[in-house]
C-alpha cells in the first residue's frame, strides 16, 4: 500500500491537492441561482476550514447528459460562468465545473481552477487535449464503462498534452441495467495512473434512469461508500454533491447529501482516512 509520503500531488493554482492530505470537491449538482450557490459554498468553506482540509466548490453550469430532454440543464454557459466567478471571488474558494466541448475550455479556464471531464466523455481526445492546453488542473471522471486499469490511458492524454496536473475520479461502474457498483479493489489500479485519486460518493449511488425518466438513487449509501473508499488507503480526495433541500434540486435529487448532514459525513470520512494512512 502507498504510504502518505508517496501519494502524488496535483497543483491547483497556488495550492496542492494530494500528497496524503485529504481534500474535498463538493457543492450542488447544478447551479440554480447565485444566492443559493454562495450560501452552499460559504457553509462548505467554513466546515472544511475548521477541519483544516482543502475544499474545491463544485457546480455545473450545464448538465448536458440528462435522462430526458425535458430535464432542466442549468443556467447555461454565460450566466453560469458569471455565477461561478462571483462564488469564487466573494467566498474565496477554488471552483471546479464540467466542460463538454473543446471550444468551451479556454473560456471556462478563465473563471475556474479545475476543469472537469464528465464520465461519459472521458475518452474524447479532443476535449481532453483542449482542457489540458488551458494549463488549469483537470479532473477526469472515469467512465462507468471503463476498467480501472485502463484509466491510465485517459490520464496520459492530458499529461502528453503538457499538463501534469490531473485528478482521476471513480464514480462507479455499470452493473446490469440501472445500477452502479464500486470496485474497492480498483482504487489501487487507479492510483497507478500517477495522480491523486478521488472518489465520487454521490454519483456512485445513482440508479441511472431509474425514476421514470430521471436518475434515481439512495443518498444514505453515499457516506458508507465514502468511508469504505477512504479505508483502502488509495483515495486522496472525496467528491460529494450536497444541497440544503436535495429533493428540490433539478438534478440528482435522490443522491445528494443534505447540507445539514454534511458535517457528520465529513468527519466520518476523515476518521476513516486517518486510520488508513496511520495519522
Amino acid at each position: 500500500m502507498s504510504t502518505q509520503a508517496e501519494r502524488p500531488i496535483t497543483r491547483v493554482g497556488d495550492r496542492s491537492l494530494g500528497g496524503g492530505a485529504p481534500f474535498f470537491l463538493a457543492g450542488p449538482c447544478v447551479l440554480e441561482n447565485l444566492d443559493l450557490a454562495i450560501s452552499i459554498a460559504s457553509e462548505l468553506h467554513e466546515l472544511c476550514a475548521s477541519r483544516d482540509v482543502s475544499l474545491v466548490f463544485k457546480a455545473s453550469f450545464d448538465k448536458a447528459n440528462r435522462t430526458s430532454s425535458s430535464s432542466g440543464r442549468g443556467p447555461g454557459f454565460e450566466q453560469g460562468l458569471e455565477w461561478l466567478h462571483e462564488v469564487r471571488e466573494r467566498v474565496g474558494v477554488q471552483v471546479v465545473t464540467d466542460v463538454h466541448l473543446p471550444e468551451q475550455c479556454a473560456a471556462v479556464a478563465e473563471v475556474v481552477d479545475i476543469l472537469q471531464i464528465p464520465a461519459f466523455l472521458c475518452r474524447q481526445t479532443d476535449l481532453l487535449v483542449a482542457a489540458a492546453e488551458t494549463g488549469r488542473a483537470i479532473n477526469v471522471k472515469k467512465g462507468q464503462f471503463l476498467a480501472p486499469w485502463d484509466a491510465k490511458h485517459v490520464v496520459s492524454k492530458v499529461t502528453d498534452a503538457g499538463n501534469p496536473n490531473v485528478l482521476l475520479t471513480e464514480r462507479g461502474s455499470s452493473f446490469g441495467y440501472g445500477r452502479l457498483v464500486v470496485d474497492m479493489t480498483g482504487f489501487r489500479d487507479l492510483s497507478e495512473a500517477g495522480c491523486p485519486v478521488v472518489f465520487d460518493a454521490t454519483h456512485s449511488v445513482q440508479r441511472p434512469g431509474g425514476a421514470d425518466g430521471k436518475t434515481g438513487g439512495d443518498r444514505s449509501l453515499a457516506p458508507v461508500l465514502a468511508r469504505a473508499a477512504a479505508a483502502t488507503g488509495f483515495v486522496d480526495g472525496f467528491f460529494f454533491e450536497t444541497h440544503p433541500d436535495p429533493d428540490s434540486s433539478p438534478s440528482d435529487a435522490a443522491n445528494m447529501i443534505r447540507l445539514e448532514d454534511f458535517s457528520e459525513v465529513l468527519d466520518g470520512v476523515l476518521r476513516a482516512h486517518a486510520a488508513a494512512v496511520g495519522s
